[in-house]
């Protein structure tokens, strides 16, 4: 059975989190965005948010070339808005997250991930900056839906989330094979954190069992 694909969920995704993240960020002192995110080794509020802009203003235009989003290229997206201003980059970031939905949406599921991605940066940005709801908020139920269609899709390991606040298990990765899903018991941005390879340090108990950490991640 595949799951049906609501084309308009990652671009609304991406609104969520722009209405909250976008006045957040400009209300922050300047000294706020050379500070380490956790989650990127190497990389300062700064830098993760100019690596976001730069990809989301690829998919508004249409670039594509070859090697794009490798470490290299993120790499020079940053360095390329190396002498911008923070308030530039953060307008950039605004501009992206409101023009990147329609196109998508119209790319069939090629992107989606990508929008989930950005919101999970914007998660770590969050955490960084000390701010409530890293990885969670308003946008949460929509990334968890995304992240349950995208690891089913890509034939993850099987994973049941009994999550604190659902009556019914979110089903993760692939399902009908050999191999019995493992089972998650805690809260949805924990989920999350597991499911990206984020740190966990600090975060609500949670149970883990029939799976390790490491093959949960998406991005790994």
């Amino acid at each position: 059975m595949h799951d049906v694909r609501d084309p308009e969920q990652p671009g609304r995704l991406l609104t969520i989190e722009r209405d909250a993240l976008i006045p957040l960020l400009r209300g922050r002192a300047e000294e706020d965005f050379a500070r380490p995110v956790a989650a990127c080794p190497g990389w300062t509020v700064r830098h993760v948010l100019a690596h976001c802009s730069a990809a989301l203003m690829r998919v508004v235009e249409g670039r594509f070339e070859p090697g794009v989003f490798s470490p290299e290229s993120n790499d020079r997206d940053i360095a390329e808005r190396d002498g911008w201003s923070n308030a530039e980059i953060v307008d950039e970031l605004w501009r992206g997250m409101t023009e990147a939905g329609p196109v998508i949406a119209d790319a069939g599921g090629k992107l989606d991930g990508l929008a989930l991605g950005e919101w999970v940066h914007a998660g770590d940005v969050r955490e960084a900056l000390g701010e409530p709801d890293a990885y969670g908020g308003d946008g949460l139920p929509d990334a968890l839906a995304l992240l349950a269609r995208i690891t089913r899709e890509r034939g993850h390991v099987p994973l049941h989330a009994d999550l604190d606040d659902q009556d019914e298990p979110l089903r993760l990765g692939e399902s009908g094979g050999e191999r019995p899903p493992g089972r998650f018991i805690g809260d949805g941005p924990t989920l999350v954190r597991l499911c990206t390879g984020r740190p966990v340090d600090g975060a609500p108990s949670f149970e883990l069992a029939g799976v390790e950490v490491k093959e949960l991640n998406i991005f790994g």
